[in-house]
């Protein structure tokens, strides 16, 4: 096991009717911008019982945050804090807002002349203005981390940013919000968590014994009650269970003491910025073809995988892993998640090459947990996923 450090000072609020306690949590004194998506709150309740829990609050309100949070709106949020001299965040969405609530407590403090800087110079966050956050949507783990990724449109970039001042001060994770989820959604939230637990768990063996079989059960949960949250999302039992795993699987417990790959995203990330495609389903297209390209290295993680998540338990190292990696597929096709980039554009001529370049220009010449993954290495997985 490596050695590591951990500490995660967000409180979670789970359960059922917890949206009511939010003014235990954020002081009456504070002038608060309340963040949120296109505006399913408004008709499935959840912004009825925000706003009754601080129906005597000094609060203004920005809607509109999309699916990927995008800059150049963001940007007109932080002209929003600075004019209404906002002394707090609120995000109510999934993580997409809770992203975009992240950069603005970043911004918001910021004393450079470009807020676009902290992406693109990795500047890490210090110390944000404070937020909060009610969950909607169980899927990135941004409710209980300090990580955030923003996309700036006008240059179709996805990058990602983060520190000790990014987490919440606290989290509100009712189940009984996903029962208004489209099912689409649901798929994506479960493909998401998963595919972020594989990237913390699919290295190579290090004797993490506890990690490795908390990695797994997450794992396992989702497998048993993603058929429950996609034909019958109400059912409260399954919610509360899928809820917990997208936080778990991001909250940067599993990660600790054990090595991480994240080329996956890397790679998905920028998909997502060039075509608009879901960030789950990007992570669906490029890790069946990761796991395929690296699968020497991978093989002794990919047959434990195999045996200890989808039982597969004859044949040789080789032959698990081979498994494994079909299991997971099928996974992924039993949600209705496509991992094949052709299935989503007729226009990804040159992707592979674009998406390298782009890396060597970032200088990330070496992804993955040997970062052994070099460019000329991502242009084969990207064109075997095609």
């Amino acid at each position: 096991m490596l050695n590591f450090d951990f500490k995660n000072p967000t409180k979670i609020i789970f359960g059922k009717d917890t949206i009511a306690k939010l003014a235990e949590e954020i002081p009456s004194t504070e002038k608060v911008l309340l963040l949120y998506g296109g505006g399913s709150i408004l008709q499935n309740g959840i912004y009825d019982q925000v706003k009754a829990a601080l129906e005597n609050y000094d609060i203004v309100e920005f809607g509109g945050i999309p699916a990927n949070p995008e800059y150049e709106v963001l940007l007109e949020a932080l002209k929003i804090i600075k004019s209404e001299k906002i002394t707090y965040l609120l995000a109510v969405g999934g993580g997409s807002v809770i992203d975009g609530t992240k950069f603005l407590s970043s911004a918001a403090l910021y004393e450079g002349d470009e807020p676009w800087d902290i992406l693109a110079k990795y500047i890490r966050t210090e110390k944000g203005m404070p937020f909060g956050t009610v969950l909607t949507m169980p899927a990135t783990g941004s409710e209980m981390n300090s990580g955030a990724v923003v996309t700036k449109v006008a240059t179709h970039e996805k990058l990602g940013m983060g520190g000790p001042g990014l987490f919440p001060q606290f989290s509100i994770l009712d189940p009984q919000v996903i029962q208004s989820i489209p099912k689409r959604q649901l798929a994506n939230g479960i493909t998401d968590a998963f595919t972020h637990v594989m990237e913390q768990y699919m290295t190579y063996p290090t004797q993490a014994k506890l990690q490795d079989r908390f990695a797994e059960s997450i794992m396992q949960t989702l497998v048993e009650v993603a058929p429950t949250i996609i034909e019958n999302p109400a059912y409260y039992d399954a919610a509360a269970n899928y809820m917990w795993c997208c936080t778990m699987a991001l909250n940067g417990l599993i990660q600790k003491g054990v090595p991480t790959d994240w080329a996956i995203h890397g790679i998905g990330h920028e998909l997502t910025a060039m075509y608009g495609i879901d960030h789950a389903r990007t992570l669906a297209i490029i890790a069946p073809s990761h796991y395929r390209y690296n699968f020497e290295s991978k093989k002794e993680k990919l047959a434990q995988f195999g045996e200890r998540v989808w039982g597969i338990t004859t044949g040789s190292t080789e032959e698990k892993a081979t498994k494994a990696i079909e299991r997971m597929e099928s996974f992924f096709h039993s949600l209705d998640i496509n991992t094949k980039l052709s299935e989503y554009t007729t226009e990804f001529a040159g992707t592979a090459e674009k998406i390298s370049d782009r890396f060597i220009q970032r200088g990330w010449l070496g992804l993955g947990e040997h970062k052994a993954v070099k460019p000329d290495d991502v242009v084969k997985i990207v064109e075997m996923s095609y």
